[in-house]
């Protein structure tokens, strides 16, 4: 045959391997799709958290596949985890995040770095590890999983403060533990590196992150308000959060933390009353959509990629590192917020063991562990360690999570409030729906005849509402049950209200239209109102 013939043969042989492989890999797509199916509906029917439910059925379908499929920590790195974080920051609330700042910074600095050097040295000394193994496990499992904690509290309510505090926490802690882990590779790397050098690059990182996380956010909000189209919204949304990581990643600060910041700006400015109500609906649907498939699809795989054979063998040395990192999330947990009474409203007990216990583990910590590099000493055992905590941490932890919530009686007040939510609900989409009639009526869209009925029928359930609400607020202080949800729910507007004086008063001092000494009392009498009401 000649060399040209050759080359030919050699090109249609490797084309036709593509169709095969194409071929293998959209079955594969094919059985996790009917499979994320079934086990939605049976966790729904068996109440079992669905992470839990996944990567079960992971575990169980893999001789069923065509071919052997795993995890790629590229793929994880670099898509899946953006669009996870994005769309849990786009529904995050600025405002709750703000009021819950302080003990989310403390579990998302310190935290992760007690966390994780408690985690290293107990592994050090009952494995035997040198120091870089130790800190980069320890790191890998301090990161507490975004997707599956908010998973999980999707399924058992809590309060919306301490929703806030978890979720904020393993936001932002991804960003904290993955800027670490690239530190202690540059320290093996280069040998040595000085405290104050560390410091700085952790600074340079984190605060570089931010503000292309603000610039990116911004820049996109400013297209979403002179578009305010849905599918354009869509490609910029993705575009912004896969660019935000990439761009981050080669500047060499943190992605994750630029996605995060980014997010939370397009999920307050840019998804505002700017933009129409069907591109907020049609834009947060698809993200709601893309989350839970690329959920589905991750949490399978982490049951797939799991061998229980190298589990069983590796058992002693997981249980080790379970009880290392547990042990570093409870100094973490109950040190820390037994100190942030001192500058910020307590965390009451229950809701620090829900902390405690709500450190799930998922696909980051095991994209992390592949991502390792060969030279690192015991490799592979590191990696195993690690999946195998992944593995019963999602078994065990997010079984666990909601029977204790419910054990604690922390769902209890949540449902107790669910009569002045319910009307809260009629008064919120009366009011948006009298809103877009005006909007119709100024446009001309709607005829004048027509939008009076429209908006008449409106005012009736607003005013009915109105009137509910009324008589729940006149009520006298002793005609309420303290535990109620009611008197809970009401003291978070009296919160909002006071804080909204706060702010007012100190808007006054920056302007100079008030003096310090008026207004430092009026301060101090607001902060012990708010000292005064109960956690929400």
């Amino acid at each position: 045959m000649s060399p040209i013939w050759q080359r030919r043969w050699e090109k249609f042989k490797l084309f036709s391997q593509t169709e095969v492989d194409v071929a293998e890999l959209v079955t594969v797509v094919i059985i996790l799709l009917l499979v994320a199916t079934v086990v939605a509906l049976l966790c729904r029917r068996l109440r079992v958290p669905y992470v839990t439910g996944l990567v079960l059925a992971g575990l169980a379908i893999t001789e069923l596949l065509p071919r052997r499929i795993g995890l790629n920590d590229s793929l994880i790195l670099n898509i899946f985890l953006p669009i996870l974080v994005f769309e849990a920051a786009i529904n995050t609330d600025m405002s709750r995040l703000r009021s819950t700042i302080k003990p989310i910074a403390l579990l998302a600095g310190p935290g992760v770095l007690i966390s994780s050097g408690v985690t290293a040295v107990l592994l050090k000394w009952g494995l035997g590890l040198t120091w870089t193994p130790a800190l980069l496990v320890g790191v890998i499992l301090a990161i507490t999983d975004t997707v599956s904690v908010i998973a999980v509290f999707k399924e058992v309510p809590v309060p919306s403060r301490l929703a806030s505090i978890i979720e904020g926490e393993s936001l932002f802690n991804d960003g904290v533990a993955l800027v670490l882990f690239s530190l202690i590779l540059k320290v093996n790397a280069a040998g040595s590196i000085t405290v104050l050098e560390g410091l700085q690059e952790l600074f340079v990182v984190i605060v570089g992150g931010t503000v292309l996380g603000i610039t990116l956010g911004y820049l996109s909000t400013g297209l979403f308000v002179r578009s305010d189209e849905p599918l354009s919204s869509i490609l910029l949304t993705v575009a912004v959060a896969l660019g935000a990581y990439k761009i981050g990643e080669s500047l060499s600060v943190s992605g994750v933390v630029a996605v995060v910041v980014a997010g939370l700006i397009v999920g307050t400015t840019g998804i505002s009353e700017k933009v129409s109500a069907s591109t907020r609906l049609t834009l947060l649907s698809f993200w709601e959509s893309i989350s839970f498939g690329v959920n589905s699809f991750i949490f399978l795989l982490i049951g797939i990629e799991v061998d229980l054979g190298t589990l069983w063998r590796t058992l002693p040395a997981v249980a080790l590192a379970i009880l290392a990192y547990q042990v570093g999330h409870l100094l973490c947990v109950y040190l820390l917020l037994a100190m942030i009474r001192w500058f910020d409203r307590p965390i009451p007990w229950r809701w620090q063991h829900v902390l405690f216990l709500g450190n799930i583990k998922g696909s980051l910590s095991m994209a992390l562990a592949l991502s390792l590099p060969n030279a690192i000493a015991g490799r592979e055992q590191l990696i195993a360690i690690v999946f195998g905590s992944v593995l019963l941490s999602l078994v065990g932890q997010a079984v666990s999570l909601p029977w204790l919530v419910k054990r604690l009686h922390i769902s209890d007040s949540v449902a107790a409030r669910q009569p002045v939510e319910e009307l809260q609900a009629q008064l919120i989409t009366g009011k948006a729906a009298q809103d877009e009639l005006d909007s119709l009526l100024k446009s001309g869209i709607l005829p004048k005849a027509v939008y009076e009925e429209m908006r008449s029928a409106y005012q009736v359930r607003v005013a009915s509402a109105e009137k509910a609400l009324r008589e729940l607020y006149n009520r006298r202080l002793d005609q309420f049950d303290v535990k109620s949800g009611e008197y809970k729910k009401l003291d978070a507007i009296r919160r909002r209200l006071l804080q909204a004086e706060k702010a007012a008063l100190n808007e006054a001092i920056r302007k100079r239209i008030l003096s310090e000494e008026i207004v430092r009392e009026r301060l101090k009498k607001i902060d012990e109102q708010l000292v005064r009401l109960d956690d929400d």
